[in-house]
């Protein structure tokens, strides 16, 4: 990771940005209407924690035996442990849950509780990648691990010519590698960059390996030594809850920025990218699937990345709304506003620049 002293060029068309804030912010005036969640908002974040620990109950509790069953109720729990992730940690990371500052950290500790760190979320997600969008070096949601090639900036590998093949089976592994090993690694890379200060890493590290143990306690631990369940039953079926949430993880995010329309920038030589921050958001995102508002609900909103993006602390019940003002004044001003039609249509462009990728040049 490069020092973060890379900035943005107000001086490109501010316009754009003042626009479009404050019809933003009319909105919310006009309509008495709060920035962030409401009842819709609660409820959803009930349902999706039943989802996760709904299943873990039926299967701890032997009340379901059937092996088949089981390993149904471990997938049905990865896809509650993707909805906590997609809707009630990013909006409680992100302050936009509630506005409440201890509600939003209570529901953004909700990823510690399924095996990860906010603290790190929030550095790598709402510092870097919300920062700096597609730049090499310093999102690390395009710098993937080595065997996948986002960026054209990134140096090819003869693994990469592949990468467009087994992407989906790849794309199951993000979640796992994160409650393995990922967090500690990424807690020495951002201490080595000065994300993290001496006395924050120690802190850091205490608490990941805290709730490393208080995770590994109930979703294997307690299961295995003391329910005995069975052991290859209980494995696989964890492994699949990981894989389900991190395939459904990966996807929403990937098809909002790696896709073929999407810019990767570079600073110039003086550590400036010659674009003002709002209309970089705009090149470098995408939305999809935006008739679908059962979809939508499921993802927190994600499909509408542009608004996410240009507004990460507004509530996701608002995105619906907030895209028809940021399409039209993006119109207005001629800057592009991306969206790729529905998920599948959104994923065979994500397939395609893969494929593109994939090639040396």
């Amino acid at each position: 990771m490069r020092s973060n002293t890379i900035k943005f060029d107000k001086s490109v068309r501010p316009e754009f940005s003042k626009v479009l804030k404050s019809r933003v912010d009319e909105y919310f005036k006009k309509n008495n209407i709060d920035r962030y969640g409401n009842l819709n908002m609660f409820l959803k974040s009930f349902t999706m924690i039943s989802m996760f620990f709904a299943p873990l109950i039926l299967i701890f509790s032997s009340i379901v035996t059937n092996t088949w069953a089981v390993i149904g109720l471990w997938c049905l729990s990865g896809v509650g442990m993707a909805g906590i992730g997609l809707s009630i940690m990013h909006d409680g990371n992100h302050g936009a849950f509630s506005r409440n500052k201890t509600v939003n950290r209570m529901m953004g500790l909700m990823l510690n509780v399924v095996g990860g760190s906010a603290k790190l979320w929030k550095l790598q997600h709402n510092v870097l990648h919300h920062t700096f969008t597609n730049v090499e070096g310093m999102d690390e949601d395009i710098d993937g691990p080595g065997f996948f090639r986002f960026s054209p900036h990134h140096k090819h590998k003869p693994i990469h010519k592949y990468q467009h093949y087994f992407f989906v089976l790849a794309y199951g592994l993000m979640t796992f590698g994160w409650v393995m090993w990922k967090d500690y690694l990424q807690a020495l890379r951002f201490k080595k960059s000065g994300l993290l200060k001496e006395k924050e890493f120690a802190k850091e590290m205490f608490y990941i390996i805290l709730w490393k143990v208080i995770y590994f306690t109930y979703i294997l631990v307690i299961p295995l030594a003391v329910l005995k369940l069975p052991v290859a039953t209980t494995l696989v079926g964890w492994f699949l809850m990981h894989y389900v949430c991190s395939l459904i993880l990966s996807l929403i995010f990937q098809l909002a920025h790696v896709m073929p329309e999407m810019s990767f920038p570079k600073e110039n030589e003086h550590n400036i990218i010659e674009n003002s921050w709002a209309i970089h958001q705009l090149q470098t995102t995408a939305n999809f699937s935006q008739r679908s508002r059962l979809f939508s609900w499921y993802i927190g909103g994600l499909n509408y990345q542009i608004e996410h993006h240009l507004f990460a602390g507004i509530c996701h019940v608002h995105y619906r709304k907030l895209s028809k003002i940021v399409r039209e004044t993006a119109k207005e001003f001629n800057v592009p506003y991306y969206t790729n039609g529905s998920f599948f249509k959104a994923l065979g462009q994500h397939y395609k620049i893969l494929k593109q990728f994939a090639q040396p040049v």
